[in-house]
């Protein structure tokens, strides 16, 4: 006699993977941090370059960091016209103050963008096509980047053999995941056997997982294709500025901080400074560490701080800790204000009935003829 489903016992999980999961970024970040980094200059000099500052330069610092925060708060309302800007915030910081925080946080992330989200009115369905297009498109940029930085770079000096292998790479899964893209939302064919494509996908991982597969998989891209097409057919290049500008502005918090701490256009052209945002940008398209601590800015000092003298190695160094102070660390304590706000005063948010009823005209699904 065959045991009852809900009797059996469920497989043993294995808390070793659990714990070296765990422990593999932290033991990273702490070698970057603890062993890395000096080597191109002391923390107590660093410190010494951002103490000297002025006024106007650490001003010019904070506002491109608020300008910064603010463009990616634009995304999120640019695939959702139901949610406004306040509540586009709080998403965006309680999100980002899990993914910081957290080992593998990136997926609490979701659920906690989830959660609020869901509790203002938007569907599963539209939750969906928000995470999907946004990271879509979000991938996009970081492929491109490269591109535009060895553009860039040609006009000052030659390339190095790094920011041309990115760049050819960016360039070379940029065509790919585009042509992909594009055969999914306007050849059903395709979109069909990419849903078929998916479910084995997930048998796979969830064998691996020792986890049930998700039931009805293999329909989900038809459905993500028909709404998506739907969603950037009306808004596509909505969501590619404000994508553009949230990258944009985010380049411009690493220039102004290399400024800010003295560092001329002579000593760091604002073309290699690109060229180093666009290459490490590239480099944490997967989150090794919480929020890519330690990569980014080993990633961006190797880069930044080759080639030159002592000082000017201190002075990159104090730059690019400044540039993750001001992006990285005012998300999380603004993030746990915002999901306090979210739990005990709910009042404060609301999705817009307006641009619900709006995102629900342009995903509606068109009736075959």
């Amino acid at each position: 006699m065959r045991q009852p489903a809900a009797a059996r016992p469920r497989p043993r999980r294995r808390p070793g993977r659990k714990i070296l999961r765990t422990a593999l970024p932290v033991v990273l970040v702490a070698v970057i941090f603890g062993f890395a980094l000096p080597r191109f200059a002391s923390y107590g000099s660093a410190w010494a370059s951002i103490d000297a500052m002025t006024w106007p330069q650490a001003l010019l610092v904070a506002a491109a960091a608020v300008g910064s925060m603010v463009s990616s708060w634009i995304v999120i309302c640019s695939v959702l016209p139901s949610v406004r800007l306040r509540e586009a915030a709080a998403v965006n910081l309680g999100s980002s103050a899990v993914a910081n925080t957290l080992p593998a946080g990136g997926a609490l992330a979701m659920g906690v963008s989830w959660a609020m989200l869901s509790g203002w009115g938007v569907s599963t369905a539209d939750y969906v096509l928000y995470t999907l297009v946004s990271g879509i498109w979000n991938v996009f940029a970081r492929l491109v980047l490269p591109v535009l930085a060895l553009l860039a770079m040609v006009t000052v000096s030659r390339p190095g053999t790094g920011l041309i292998a990115a760049a050819a790479t960016g360039l070379a899964l940029l065509c790919a995941m585009a042509a992909g893209f594009g055969l999914l939302l306007h050849s059903e064919p395709f979109a069909l056997r990419a849903g078929r494509a998916l479910q084995r996908t997930l048998a796979v991982a969830c064998w691996f997982a020792r986890r049930p597969p998700p039931p009805g998989a293999a329909e989900w891209l038809p459905g993500f294709r028909d709404r998506a097409a739907a969603l950037l057919a009306a808004r596509r290049w909505r969501i590619t500025a404000a994508m553009a500008v949230g990258n944009l502005t985010l380049w411009l918090v690493l220039l102004a901080c290399l400024r800010g701490v003295g560092l001329s256009q002579a000593q760091v052209p604002w073309q290699t400074s690109l060229a180093a945002f666009a290459f490490v940008r590239l480099l944490t398209v997967l989150p090794v560490t919480p929020g890519g601590i330690g990569v980014t800015e080993l990633g961006l000092v190797g880069v930044l701080a080759a080639n030159s003298g002592h000082r000017a190695s201190v002075q990159v160094t104090a730059a690019v800790l400044l540039y993750r102070a001001v992006t990285y660390l005012p998300p999380i304590p603004l993030g746990a204000a915002a999901c306090l706000a979210w739990r005990h005063a709910p009042t404060l948010f609301r999705a817009s009935p307006r641009g619900a009823a709006q995102l629900a005209e342009i995903t509606r699904p068109v009736p075959a003829r």
